[in-house]
């Protein structure tokens, strides 16, 4: 394997493992209460929203003008939408210790709680999904930087492990709530994490030198749309359910402002003549 691809995979799994680090957070904390799910989900949903429409759909938009731009990123959305129909929902082995017992209580309140974590989970898995699509272009612009140079490379590193740690909080949580499993919190967000070094391969072996600038445009596009369908369509409901309309609201402009800042000092990070 040549020695630049080495160096971008290296710096890759930096970013790609500060998912894990997000995750520990989750983990070594106490499972949230419906109310604090709620807040959490909506501030994860404003991380994605932030994604999507400021940071994907934007640049495709600026890159490619305003309609081809708008049609990729609504072909991103109907996309996901048929997908999201095949997609089973999961099933949840049931909880047996005393204490999630007390917790549940017999009958419908277990019923009740069964369907809180099974909802909760789908959110978890989806999220994942939308977070391993916004990771793989970030393995890109890695191995991109690296090219340029070993310090373009690591700065751009550094700067995506600070603004992926919330991203690993935000696929962790969900799954720790519906599971209480830690190891299956902390799997999910690090396998969304390695997206970021399958990108560096792809870019480096298999990626086609000869796709346009336009179409490339156009599929970051639509994988904005994916991660706007899977935010309005999973996580805002659920924060809007449990943590009530007005706080989610407060919850997602938080996630949103705190995504922008992070996208803006990654932005920064790029040499003027780079861009994610």
């Amino acid at each position: 394997m040549d020695s630049q691809v080495l160096v971008a995979l290296a710096l890759s799994l930096v970013g790609g493992f500060s998912t894990s680090l997000g995750a520990l957070v989750v983990v070594l904390s106490e499972a949230p209460n419906l109310k604090m799910l709620g807040l959490l989900q909506g501030f994860a949903a404003g991380l994605m929203l932030s994604i999507s429409f400021l940071d994907l759909a934007h640049n495709a938009i600026n890159s490619i003008g305003f309609l081809k731009g708008n049609l990729w990123f609504f072909a991103g959305v109907i996309f996901f939408a048929i997908i999201a129909n095949f997609i089973p929902e999961p099933t949840l082995a049931p909880i047996s210790d005393a204490k999630s017992k007390k917790k549940n209580g017999d009958g419908g309140g277990k019923d009740t709680m069964k369907k809180h974590r099974r909802q909760v989970l789908y959110s978890g898995i989806v999220t994942a999904i939308g977070i391993s699509l916004h990771n793989f272009p970030e393995g890109m612009a890695v191995f991109l930087g690296s090219v340029k140079g070993l310090r373009v490379g690591l700065n751009l590193a550094l700067a995506i492990a600070l603004h992926n740690i919330p991203e690993g909080v935000a696929v962790a949580l969900p799954v720790y709530f519906a599971t209480q499993s830690k190891w299956q919190a902390f799997k999910l967000a690090t396998l969304s994490g390695l997206a970021e070094p399958l990108g560096v391969i792809i870019v480096a072996y298999l990626f086609p030198s000869s796709l346009s600038p336009e179409i490339l445009e156009g599929l970051l596009g639509s994988v904005g749309g994916v991660m706007a369908f899977l935010t309005l369509h999973e996580m805002l409901p659920l924060a809007f359910d449990y943590a009530g309309p007005k706080q989610a609201v407060k919850a997602v402009f938080l996630g949103m402002a705190f995504m922008s800042a992070s996208l803006y000092f990654l932005e920064i990070s790029l040499p003027a003549e780079m861009s994610l």
